[in-house]
């Protein structure tokens, strides 16, 4: 089947309250703009009705693709499914919370261009308690300073790519917090743009301290020596053209290993 314009996935645990108010959201966004689309909901082992409501769902719209693990295993494992399954040119990610509103999809997926292969969401304006806005702020500072970054909210949920950006990456447990870095590390271009960010209307976090502190930071240190161990050097093709060689015979080429993986829009 040939690619669709758009692909967009959303991991969701235990988010029944917020199911079919996100699938009727991106009904309502993305059905006029009479775009081909599909919408990837991931349950991540749900045990309150997640997955049922969405197989309902799947039934009334035929864009809605319903993908369900085993288990819980986290946010990277749900959004590792949805891009596995993936047949969008841009992928465009949000959290099934409806604290992502899913309306902005199309307006960083207009950013996209020859010189932005990603556009990554920054929660300027976050709608949390203080406490987790203060835990957020000094997550987001530990994490520029020892990645040596410079993205404000690299954990927000709302994001576009290319798919090029992340087919074929391989992803670890808590990597979706450091998806920026990552793609930059595959020599594409991002940027980073203000976006809405809605009070949780449905249902409870199901990221608490431990996860979002304590085991961010030991991610951290394995995406640091990951950018620290990084292969960064030029090949020259060198061998002699043949004479009586074959006609296909390309010259030589020279080849920065930064940006072997970026193939442009």
């Amino acid at each position: 089947m040939d690619k669709l314009e758009l692909s967009i996935i959303a991991p969701a645990f235990n988010e029944l309250g917020n199911i079919q108010p996100l699938v009727e959201r991106i009904r309502d966004i993305c059905v006029p703009l009479n775009l081909p689309f599909e919408a990837i909901i991931v349950d991540d082992g749900s045990t309150d009705g997640t997955r049922e409501k969405l197989v309902e769902l799947a039934k009334v719209y035929p864009w809605l693709r319903v993908v369900t693990l085993a288990r819980n295993s986290g946010q990277t494992a749900a959004m590792d499914a949805g891009f596995r399954a993936a047949r969008g040119k841009v992928w465009g990610t949000v959290d099934a919370d409806m604290q992502n509103d899913p309306g902005e999809i199309p307006r960083l997926m207009a950013m996209l261009g020859p010189d932005v292969d990603m556009v990554n969401g920054w929660r300027k304006k976050r709608s949390d308690n203080a406490l987790r806005r203060i835990q957020t702020r000094i997550a987001n500072g530990i994490r520029n300073w020892i990645s040596e970054e410079s993205i404000q909210d690299s954990a927000c949920s709302l994001k576009v790519y290319k798919r090029q950006c992340l087919e074929g990456l391989t992803l670890y447990k808590g990597m979706h917090r450091f998806f920026p870095t990552l793609v930059k590390m595959r020599g594409f271009k991002v940027i980073e743009v203000p976006v809405s960010h809605n009070p949780r209307l449905h249902g409870v976090t199901k990221y608490k301290f431990g996860s979002r502190v304590i085991r961010a930071f030991v991610d951290l240190l394995a995406v640091r020596w990951m950018k620290k161990r990084q292969l960064h050097y030029r090949a020259t093709e060198i061998t002699p053209l043949a004479s009586s060689g074959p006609p296909e015979r390309q010259p030589p080429a020279t080849s920065d290993r930064s940006y072997l993986s970026h193939t442009g829009a």
